[in-house]
């Protein structure tokens, strides 16, 4: 079974109420190959909600209580997101994922980059708060790309 965040499968769940669609993974979910989770919502989050990044590191640097994940307006939001990944892997043992696909530059879900946590529009190599406890536990990830790109048979 796949496991894959749920904007990519229409849902409006993202921080400014958007989906990030990808048909083939909304093809997924309605044919019962995929099941969809949000981790941000999981976790306690509503949408729409403020914009929020890493501070000082990446998602595994917020697992091992290193770095933290602040809104745009200053208030601290880690344990919203350590909250959902937990919930997140959860749900990928029970349904026994075997790839999980979540929306890339995510401070959750980024698989590639997230934003450097200054609120710039600014990109870094590094991973989501999810994304790093999932691979912690030995689960596959990859962003909407890599997936897009593995099932049309491009293995970059």
């Amino acid at each position: 079974m796949i496991l894959v965040s749920s904007c990519l499968a229409g849902q409006a769940c993202r921080y400014n109420g958007s989906s990030a669609l990808a048909k083939e993974i909304e093809a997924l979910v309605e044919n019962k190959e995929a099941v969809m989770m949000c981790p941000e919502l999981l976790g306690g989050f509503h949408t729409p909600r403020e914009p929020a990044e890493i501070i000082k590191g990446t998602g595994i640097d917020v697992i091992n209580g290193n770095a933290r994940v602040i809104e745009r307006s200053g208030k601290d939001v880690t344990d919203i997101y350590i909250d959902g990944a937990y919930k997140a892997l959860s749900i990928a043992k029970e349904i026994k994922a075997t790839v999980i696909v979540l929306k890339e530059n995510s401070p959750s879900c980024g698989s590639e980059h997230i934003y450097n946590g200054a609120f710039s529009n600014v990109k870094l190599a590094g991973e989501g708060v999810t994304t790093a406890l999932l691979r912690k536990h030995g689960f596959i990830v990859m962003s909407e790309s890599q997936f897009a790109a593995e099932m049309h048979g491009d293995p970059s």
